[in-house]
């Protein structure tokens, strides 16, 4: 009987192990996006959408910045700066391109970010803006969908959405609401 029972247990173990050891293939969970979004495709015969170049998604976040820039959300309050969330190439354009802009445009290690406050300037401690801008998939007719939004603390923010279309090599907004 002990045999037996040593025998099954370690039968157990064996196929336990095996059965593990055997599948090495990714777990696709049906909540995945990439996988609807193909699954969609295929269901309906629709073509791969199409995705957007980098250098593209670098031109538009360009165009939403400067006319974030040419608004004037900061008029009526003392803000010293306005943080751009992007890479350091693009403010450092937005830099050069708005060289006397009031507040001025500052890398983002001079921002003192707390938790549901405005964010600070660290050079001067006053109250900052920070500019963001998402940039969606071009649709069916080769226009893109992005959103600029601005924010100086819970009571200082908003956005607006923009429309693009490619102009040659550079795009142009369509469309803000």
């Amino acid at each position: 009987m002990k045999t037996k029972l040593q025998f099954v247990f370690g039968l157990l173990a064996v196929v336990a192990v095996a059965g593990c050891a055997s599948d090495k293939e990714k777990i696709v969970f049906s909540d995945d996006a990439a996988v609807r979004t193909a699954a969609a495709t295929e269901a309906v015969g629709l073509p791969e959408p199409k995705k957007l170049a980098k250098a593209d998604e670098v031109k538009i976040e360009q165009v939403i910045f400067s006319y974030l820039l040419e608004r004037h959300f900061w008029d009526l309050a003392e803000y010293s700066a306005v943080f751009v969330q992007a890479d350091d190439s693009q403010v450092e354009w937005l830099m050069q391109k708005f060289p006397s802009h009031l507040p001025p445009v500052k890398m983002s290690y001079h921002a003192n970010l707390r938790a549901n406050q405005t964010p600070l300037d660290k050079d001067t401690g006053k109250p900052a803006m920070i500019l963001s801008a998402d940039v969606n998939e071009p649709d069916a007719d080769g226009s893109v969908a992005a959103l600029g939004r601005w924010y100086a603390g819970a009571t200082v923010a908003g956005f607006y959405i923009f429309s693009l279309k490619p102009d040659g090599e550079d795009w142009k907004i369509t469309n803000v609401q």
